[in-house]
């Protein structure tokens, strides 16, 4: 039955697993920052490749930060 069920809300759900998630994203960054040593011209690519690694770095970086001064659970 529908109504034995506990009304609950998405924060009240416990989050994935943050470690895997951090490595994640320093492995994604490192990826991205790797494929710069290819065979294209000109610099756009390299623009975006390394604005898309900086953002996830700042992600993880603000995340921590955010974690240690107790401002995120």
């Amino acid at each position: 039955m529908a109504g034995s069920e506990p009304v609950t809300s998405p924060d009240q759900r416990k989050p994935g697993h943050r470690k895997s998630g951090r490595i994640g994203a320093v492995l994604s960054a490192l990826v991205l920052l790797a494929m710069l040593c290819g065979n294209h011209q000109g610099r756009v690519e390299d623009i975006w490749l390394i604005g898309l690694a900086v953002l996830l770095l700042v992600i993880v970086i603000g995340d921590a930060v955010l974690r240690r001064n107790g401002l995120r659970s």
